[in-house]
């Protein structure tokens, strides 16, 4: 679970290394967002080899889409959780800003409207 304040780390190269969260579009007054949410981001930290041609900048806010959370997510009677919080960066239409994901995402993505994102990544977990 994530909320307002959350620091969380960038998984596709768009060129942000960290992010913190500093709102939740899930619903009125919402405390919580969970994989598969979206959430929106302020740029804390850019990678270091590209910072002069990356497609964002530091301060800037983008939204995110929540692909690995570290409290465990129960999905098909199985439990599972990682090692960090992660999101990927969109635009304002919802698509994706980078080209690659690092890592794996969550099953549960590959039903949704961001397929994708499942498509782009390195591996699927239950």
């Amino acid at each position: 679970m994530i909320q307002i304040g959350t620091f969380v780390t960038v998984s596709d190269n768009s060129g942000a290394r960290k992010a913190q969260c500093i709102g939740i579009y899930q619903g009125f007054q919402s405390r919580y967002a969970n994989i598969g949410n979206i959430i929106l981001i302020s740029i804390k930290k850019l990678r270091s080899k590209r910072r002069d041609v990356s497609k964002v900048k530091k301060g800037q806010i983008y939204k995110a889409l929540i692909i690995r959370t570290k409290s465990p997510t129960l999905s098909y009677n199985e439990k599972y959780s990682f090692k960090e919080n992660s999101v990927v960066i969109l635009n304002q239409k919802n698509k994706l800003l980078g080209t690659r994901i690092f890592g794996s995402v969550p099953k549960k993505l590959r039903f949704t409207k961001f397929l994708k994102i499942t498509t782009l990544a390195f591996g699927i977990m239950n």
